[in-house]
């Protein structure tokens, strides 16, 4: 990534095929060693990669405008879409030629691409976040019974994971039970609504934390082997943690970040009981590495199956630079 537009900046038509990353702190992320790497291996290294910083909860003006340049610009291929996911889809909807079957139950974009002529959205998070969890998380936990999944945060990124357990399929297991923190009582509410559209199962309980005490009892009094989620943001987009030192993890669970740089707070509570509490945990690479795949896979038009020997090659380069920050 060799250019990272800020807000008020002028979007210049791309010279050369470009892909772009819409965020926060899109200069600070591990794509910026990263996609050259990647490129090489996909045999597109004509293709440049640009970030686009947009602050937390923009004027829909300002989503706006990022689409429609990127929409409209013959250069321009598509985007990658984190933070923003919702907030853009929502200031932006009418903008789409298309929308996936997961943009409109989950009202999100994480992937923005071209294809014939029509602008496309799409929600990759719910197979990303299903990849992610089945690379570190035993099954035999949700088999066992009791296991909760406890998911600090309510946006895109909680209901795209929580989406992989929404519907009955016979033969596939999860949590005994999905609870969803939220700040934001409002959120909470949209939540409810939209998790009750995808087929409501396991049995969701919403709970409005103000204060990172409130998280703190519910994370207490999880089942063991239950899995802790930081979907909230902070750690990365804002510093600190969802919880206080006080929190006590289950016995035999998991923590797992969706972040994997930033300050992290959250994870260093979890590793000051890794011992004690035989806690599994994660932070968010597998996530990074299967949602830009993900992306990249679509807007570049290059199949990348998340079992394949192409996925290997690209974690393998990946890793190899990671900077962790």
């Amino acid at each position: 990534m060799s250019v990272t537009w800020g807000p008020g900046d002028t979007l210049l038509p791309a010279k050369t095929p470009t892909m772009y990353f819409v965020g926060v702190t899109t200069g600070k992320s591990s794509i910026r060693s990263v996609f050259d790497l990647w490129a090489q291996i996909l045999q597109r290294p004509d293709v440049s990669l640009i970030g686009i910083d947009i602050p937390l909860h923009a004027e829909p003006e300002e989503y706006r405008k990022v689409v429609d340049f990127l929409k409209n610009d013959p250069l321009s291929l598509g985007a990658l879409v984190t933070t923003h996911k919702v907030d853009l889809l929502r200031s932006c909807r009418d903008m789409f030629d298309t929308l996936d079957d997961g943009a409109i139950s989950l009202h999100e974009v994480s992937c923005l691409s071209k294809s014939e002529g029509k602008f496309r959205g799409s929600a990759k998070d719910p197979l990303t976040s299903a990849l992610a969890l089945e690379a570190f998380f035993p099954a035999e936990n949700w088999e066992r019974g009791g296991a909760e999944l406890i998911c600090l945060g309510a946006g895109g990124s909680a209901l795209a994971l929580a989406s992989s357990f929404a519907k009955s399929i016979p033969g596939v297991t999860g949590p005994s039970r999905l609870v969803v923190t939220n700040r934001s009582s409002h959120r909470l509410e949209e939540f409810a609504d939209d998790y009750q559209a995808l087929g409501a199962s396991p049995p969701l309980e919403l709970v409005h934390a103000p204060r990172p005490e409130i998280n703190d009892s519910w994370v207490s009094q999880a089942q063991q082997g239950s899995l802790i989620v930081n979907a909230t943001g902070l750690g990365k987009d804002a510093p600190g943690s969802p919880l206080t030192w006080e929190v006590q993890f289950p016995q035999d669970g998991y923590a797992w970040d969706f972040n994997y740089r930033g300050d992290l707070v959250f994870l260093d509570q979890a590793r000051a009981q890794e011992a004690t509490k035989n806690l599994g945990i994660e932070d968010g690479w597998i996530y990074f590495l299967h949602g830009w795949t993900q992306v990249i896979s679509e807007v570049l038009n290059i199949p990348i199956e998340p079992d394949s020997a192409l996925f290997s090659e690209l974690a393998k380069a990946a890793e190899s630079v990671r900077s962790g920050g």
